[in-house]
């Protein structure tokens, strides 16, 4: 027979139903509050007056989902109401644990940034395609029934970023999650700085983008779900630790030994800039070096009182070489939809490029020493990842005599060889003319918007939205001696993407009344 509740128990009971009545179901999930079930089972999370539009994406049968898409946006439902709830649909789901799932989920924020430059008839057709694709895998992973991320409740403690990651390398999930729940209960900007040291462990391209794309997401799903939103990139890292290898401790020995040596943690980030020359010598230099001589490259050029931004740039200009010099996926690499000679999808130079724009950015919104920690991390990466291919043997696309065989001058018959290059998968041709587009000194915004046409269209092997955003970012930020390059690497792997159409896109259209 059950004991009856002490007072003390019935008065909690009762405090606690009336602090749920006045937050509302969003912010108790959030918080982990919740009535206990009776195995006292983690509640499911739930979001709100969006709740019941992101079971509608978990549950609408994927070959039901774009017309009632479409019935949505008829009866007013804003696009970026419809991505708030893939979103969410997506991190309660996957948790961050799913290779299809988190890439799909870092796609959403570009498709819905390309949908504002386009048409408004066109414009729900890059967030068709992502939703398409979220609730697909959604429904094959299981649907609600297999859900990752439930409620965690808070402490009242005051947890330290260092046993976040003592947790984290402990590869105790359980006590991970409730010290940065208490640490996002206290302040969301110290739980996403802790959890970053947690991302450095290991940098690679899903590890690093992940924390960024869901830190991007939240002025779309709201500050509230900031905790839901960043335990994606937690639980990524608590799952690679089954991986961790010997050099994780090696590069991190690396990157204390840089910050002491430079006196990092104790100064502010610069403001000087570098011109042009020294821009690419620095570029270069990460892209050519060691991955210890590249990391202290970048260190210097901070301790220098350089500008990060400065130092990003350059960081980038390094990334992108992969793409323009990469000679493609060998035979033994080929997969299905990345043929042999492709460089679209997982892609050395597509994965370093995403990877670098995600350390620029993760360096901008942080704080203290992650500013810092960010592009040498970024800059150790680079060259790395260099080491396993010759690629400082190869020559970087296109070739003097590629850009001379662009003989056209207006932007009419430019744009129609772009594109002509593009559907005969002409990589290194589709590079040269974009590289001539830019010195002419044209307007970009039309090869943009070729580009992003393809990027829309293609399947793109998971990458084609992150990677136009990307290289949409770089080139705005980039100065005009050397922005050129990311378009004009954009253009050779939309000629590698082309030929696989989205899944649903061909219905999308219709539905949207969009000629092909």
């Amino acid at each position: 027979m059950n004991e009856p509740h002490s007072r003390r128990a019935f008065l909690a009971d009762v405090s606690k139903g009336t602090l749920l009545a006045t937050i509302g179901p969003a912010l108790a999930a959030e918080f982990g509050i919740s009535s206990a079930s009776a195995d006292d089972a983690p509640a499911t999370l739930h979001f709100g007056d969006l709740e019941p539009l992101v079971c509608f994406m978990q549950e609408t049968p994927v070959a039901k989902l774009q017309p009632a898409l479409a019935a949505k946006l008829k009866e007013g439902v804003p696009l970026k109401r419809l991505v708030a709830a893939g979103v969410l649909a997506n991190a309660r789901t996957f948790g961050g644990e799913d290779y299809i799932g988190f890439h799909t989920l870092m796609a959403m924020g570009p498709a819905l940034h390309m949908a504002g430059t386009l048409p408004e008839k066109q414009a729900a057709l890059p967030v068709f395609k992502v939703l398409y694709r979220n609730t697909n895998r959604i429904q094959e992973n299981g649907g609600r029934e297999d859900e990752v991320l439930r409620s965690v409740s808070h402490g009242d403690d005051k947890p330290t970023a260092k046993q976040l990651h003592d947790a984290v390398k402990g590869k105790d999930t359980t006590k991970a999650e409730k010290i940065f729940a208490t640490m996002m209960h206290q302040s969301a900007e110290g739980g996403f700085n802790a959890l970053l040291e947690c991302v450095q462990d290991n940098p690679e391209v899903h590890r690093t983008v992940l924390p960024y794309r869901a830190w991007d997401l939240l002025d779309l799903v709201g500050r509230e779900h900031a905790a839901t939103m960043l335990r994606m990139s937690l639980r990524y890292c608590l799952n690679a630790e089954n991986s961790r290898r010997a050099e994780w401790d090696e590069h991190a020995n690396m990157l204390t030994k840089l910050l002491d040596e430079h006196k990092l943690l104790s100064r502010d980030p610069g403001t000087r800039a570098l011109d042009d020359a020294a821009l690419e010598k620095l570029a270069m230099t990460i892209f050519s070096g060691k991955p210890a001589d590249a990391a202290g490259a970048a260190a210097a050029a901070l301790a220098e009182g350089l500008d990060p931004q400065e130092i990003g740039e350059a960081i980038s200009l390094a990334a992108n070489q992969f793409v323009l010099r990469d000679r493609g996926r060998p035979p033994e690499w080929e997969f299905p939809g990345k043929p042999t000679g492709s460089v679209h999808g997982d892609s050395v130079g597509v994965h370093s490029s995403d990877s670098t724009h995600a350390w620029r950015n993760l360096s901008s919104v942080s704080q203290g020493r992650n500013v810092f920690a960010c592009l040498i991390l970024a800059a150790w990466q680079i060259a790395r990842d260099r080491q396993y291919q010759p690629f400082l043997d190869w020559e970087p696309m296109p070739s003097k005599r590629q850009i001379g065989q662009v003989t056209a001058t207006d932007q009419a018959r430019l744009l129609a060889e772009l594109e002509s290059m593009i559907r005969g998968n002409l990589q290194s041709h589709a590079a040269a003319v974009v590289h001539r587009w830019g010195m002419l000194n044209l307007p970009p915004q039309p090869v943009l918007d070729v580009l992003r046409t393809f990027a829309i269209s293609e399947d793109g092997a998971l990458h084609a939205e992150k990677y136009f955003q990307t290289c949409r970012d770089e080139f705005h930020r980039t100065r005009p001696a050397f922005r050129w390059r990311h378009l004009t690497a954009l253009a050779r792997v939309t000629a590698s993407e082309y030929g696989r159409p989205a899944p649903g896109q061909a219905e999308a259209r219709e539905l949207l009344g969009i000629r092909a």
